[in-house]
């Protein structure tokens, strides 16, 4: 029996799913044990990542001419990074990053490969291979930012305004998750669907997302 995107999305989303062993920084965020410079780094990190996101989700977008699915998929998760830029700047400045320190700061490399790997995709990727891998990453992003949110309110006093960046990604997103259906749907009926790589997609995408949080903990 053919399965739909749906049933598609919840497996690869299963097989997705990190060791709890694969991310060492959130458990100790939860329990207020990281130091606040490790949040400070975190701030500086995704300062460059989520700007990154937007115009690899642009370009894949602007590729997505011929599928239309595809195209609102890419273009709503563009959105969606650009709120979070907006609102990445006040978790900075809990954290005491200012203009000066981020335009000095040296990024690390193991935090930088999960976007640069998802540059990859925007100029290699079909485009509805790459709508299955990222949107079943997301769920173990948005589950981090759900933890990270209740600990820096908890254990580090921050306000909501500085909470908001987490508590964007951590919020259900039913419309962008329908969207997402809709473009593998649209994807496994014309046969575009390339199951094998987008699940070597995902796969890497989850390896570069661990990599992202080890590294975080190692700089420490």
């Amino acid at each position: 029996m053919t399965r739909t995107a749906r049933e598609l999305l919840r497996t690869i989303t299963a097989e997705l799913a990190p060791d709890p062993r694969s991310n060492p920084l959130v458990p100790l965020i939860a329990s207020g044990e990281a130091d606040r410079e490790v949040l400070a780094t975190l701030a500086l990190e995704q300062m460059r990542v989520i700007p990154a996101d937007r115009r690899a989700f642009l370009q894949l977008a602007l590729r997505s001419s011929a599928e239309p699915e595809a195209d609102a998929c890419f273009t709503a998760l563009a959105e969606g990074e650009a709120i979070a830029g907006k609102r990445l700047a006040a978790f900075a400045a809990a954290c005491g990053v200012d203009e000066a320190r981020a335009s000095a700061y040296t990024p690390l490399p193991g935090c930088q490969a999960y976007p640069a790997y998802v540059a990859w995709l925007a100029l290699n990727a079909a485009p509805a291979d790459a709508v299955l891998a990222v949107t079943a990453n997301f769920s173990a992003w948005g589950g981090y930012c759900a933890t990270i949110a209740g600990a820096l309110r908890t254990h580090y006093g921050f306000t909501d305004e500085a909470c908001a960046f987490f508590d964007f990604f951590a919020e259900p997103a039913p419309d962008l998750e329908r969207t997402a259906e809709n473009a593998v749907q649209a994807a496994l009926d014309t046969g575009r669907l390339d199951e094998r790589r987008a699940r070597s997609y995902g796969h890497l995408l989850q390896s570069y997302e661990a990599l992202f949080w080890r590294t975080l903990q190692r700089s420490a």
